[in-house]
């Protein structure tokens, strides 16, 4: 559309402003006012706030997690390029989001897992879990977690063989299992590093009611996957990521304010039987999936009252998985169901379009 000058007479000795040969007046719809925070940009941010949680991992398991990082990572970038490349797309991988999920999904497994299970994995979750869906904000499910989901049936034993933290050999040596070649059994023997091989805390108190100091599980002195290693540092992370506006609070709010009620309910009725509130807090991988993987911008609602209820329903199914169910732990399961939620919470939760109940209200 062409610019026009207004009507009316021109004032004496001044001249008459004209569009210039092209001008034009561009109509656009909202947002007019843009913050800056492309795509690229938000997810370099959540690189940088889950750094500090994967440096801590490495100091806390040494070699072990450091290689397990990296080939998860590196696994989740060449797979997500590759299918680019077979698109006749161009590559995506600059945008982060395949290193996120490459940090995240590696910070999901034990140390030891053999390399190449590690590296499976990625290309799973990357392939399965969102090129197969048409990428960047088209996978329903966390990809990281798709990918977990399917080592942990496909591989339930490696998946659930475990490494304490702060062992005096985790930067001189390697545990056997790690260098497993592909489809071959890992050895766990009983050498000096392997023997040290242990239950989480939640098996723990799952199966034989031993509890774990609460100071212990925040600082990550446990054993356990390489991202339950400080729930100081992820909580740390979320604020950085909230004080920027890249994550919504609501959901990790959400997860952890019902964890924290239920299981207080159940601890109140029977304290013998049922762990209590800051054990369920601390335990597991629930604050990383709270604040890094539940909050995904594809996976979670779109409206503030659909984070929090979504949110609600994550940590509602947390409890009743890690209390009732065959396994000591379901941040994973809660969040991939979570997530098969979300199309219905923003179906059922619209919001009302501006004007619109006015309008109504006139035409009556």
């Amino acid at each position: 559309m062409t610019q026009r000058t207004p009507k009316g007479p021109a004032t004496v000795g001044t001249a008459r402003a004209r569009p210039s040969a092209g001008s034009v007046l561009e109509i656009r719809t909202s947002p007019h006012i843009l913050s800056g925070n492309s795509v690229d940009v938000i997810m370099f941010n959540v690189v940088l706030a889950l750094l500090p949680v994967c440096a801590f991992a490495v100091y806390a398991f040494g070699t072990t997690a450091l290689l397990t990082l990296a080939i998860a990572t590196a696994a989740c970038v060449a797979t997500e390029h590759l299918a680019c490349q077979a698109a006749g797309k161009p590559s995506t991988v600059g945008d982060w989001s395949a290193v996120i999920t490459g940090l995240l999904y590696g910070l999901t497994l034990p140390p030891g897992l053999p390399l190449w299970m590690t590296a499976a994995g990625g290309v799973i979750a990357m392939g399965l879990g969102k090129v197969l869906f048409g990428g960047l904000g088209q996978n329903p499910f966390n990809p990281a977690l798709v990918g977990r989901a399917v080592l942990l049936a496909a591989f339930p034993v490696a998946m659930t063989r475990w490494l304490p933290a702060f062992t005096a050999e985790r930067f001189a040596a390697l545990p056997s299992s790690l260098l497993a070649l592909p489809f071959s059994r890992p050895v766990y023997d009983a050498s000096a590093y392997d023997g040290l091989t242990g239950a989480t805390p939640l098996a723990a108190w799952k199966f034989d009611r031993l509890a774990t100091d609460v100071g212990d599980l925040a600082m990550g002195t446990i054993a356990g996957s390489t991202g339950e290693t400080s729930s100081l540092l992820i909580l740390l992370g979320g604020a950085y990521l909230v004080a920027r506006n890249m994550m919504s609070w609501r959901i990790t709010a959400s997860i952890l304010g019902v964890v924290a009620a239920f299981s207080g309910v159940l601890h109140l009725i029977d304290a013998e039987r049922y762990a209590s509130p800051a054990f369920m807090l601390f335990s597991g991988g629930l604050m990383l999936g709270a604040v890094f993987m539940a909050t995904d911008m594809v996976g979670s609602p779109m409206t503030h009252l659909g984070c929090v209820l979504y949110g609600a329903l994550i940590g509602l199914l947390v409890v009743i998985i890690r209390t009732w169910g065959g396994m000591p732990e379901g941040v994973m399961y809660a969040i991939l169901l979570g997530n098969a939620a979300t199309p219905h919470l923003d179906r059922l939760i619209r919001p009302t379009v501006y004007g619109t109940r006015q309008a109504a209200e006139t035409a009556s």
